[in-house]
């Protein structure tokens, strides 16, 4: 289903469609977040990676919560977005040899795919209210914030250490 497909008939369907489609991009991050832990050379940055693969396991959790609460079994629909981010990060990534500049362009390739996430579930949250569904728009704001901090503590390593190193 596209997101201009006809199966997309009201803001209720546009809902699920876009739940299916961040189910999918935090599913797709649980595979790539291995490898970036994996590359990272800060100590401090790979924590942070670790740390935020157990929260997008969480975060699974809860979007499959959502889909329960909204009647819906969880799935996933293709994210070309994700897709591409992650695609773009593994490319800088295999073409930087100097491991501080690699962890600078990890922390940005990672912050790329938090600001993604932030999008989809400010959207998600406006439209669960929208459609009388507080309940899923609380569960989707513990995500929200999840990720506001994830994004935060990048910006902090990045600022104080990791952009100052790759310089």
């Amino acid at each position: 289903m596209g997101l201009f497909s006809k199966d997309i008939a009201t803001l209720d369907d546009l809902f699920v469609h876009q739940l299916q489609d961040i189910y999918y991009a935090e599913n797709q991050i649980t595979k790539a977040l291995p490898k970036m832990i994996s590359k990272a050379t800060d100590p401090q940055l790979r924590s942070g990676f670790e740390q935020h693969l157990a929260e997008t396991q969480n975060q699974i959790k809860r979007l499959e919560q959502v889909f329960q609460m909204h009647g819906q079994s969880p799935k996933q629909v293709d994210c070309p977005a994700i897709d591409g981010i992650i695609k773009e990060a593994n490319e800088v990534a295999g073409e930087v040899s100097d491991k501080e500049v690699l962890d600078a362009a990890l922390l940005a390739a990672a912050q790329a795919v938090e600001h993604y996430e932030i999008t989809r579930y400010g959207t998600l949250i406006a439209w669960a209210k929208q459609l009388g569904r507080p309940d899923c728009a609380s569960v989707l704001q513990q995500n929200l914030d999840e990720e506001y901090a994830t994004d935060k503590k990048l910006t902090a390593m990045a600022e104080a250490k990791v952009n100052q190193r790759a310089a």
